[in-house]
């Protein structure tokens, strides 16, 4: 459903974490817990949002506050992503 590869982030000590994704059949419910960017490379994706859905193509980008609730779905698509903080992760297990 999705293949993540992380190039910068939490561990290289930068509070911006960035990446690509592949989406493949994809409908992946999560609420973020941070703020991101999303590029599209190639493909195309929908974000389902509570305000509606998104739609993005090759070079369209969108932004997700923290908070939002959503639902990323994919047919086939590569992304890239750039998340702010990116020891998000670490900071709600600490909470």
């Amino acid at each position: 459903m999705a293949q993540l590869a992380e190039i910068v982030g939490e561990e290289d000590g930068t509070p911006l974490g960035a990446g690509y994704a592949r989406l493949n059949q994809a409908r992946i419910e999560w609420t973020v817990l941070y703020d991101e960017v999303v590029t599209v490379i190639k493909g195309s994706i929908r974000i389902h949002t509570p305000q509606g859905i998104l739609e993005a193509g090759p070079r369209d980008c969108i932004w997700l506050p923290a908070g939002t609730p959503l639902i990323y779905e994919a047919e086939s698509a590569l992304i890239h992503y750039c998340v702010h903080p990116s020891n998000w992760a670490s900071a709600r297990t600490a909470a």
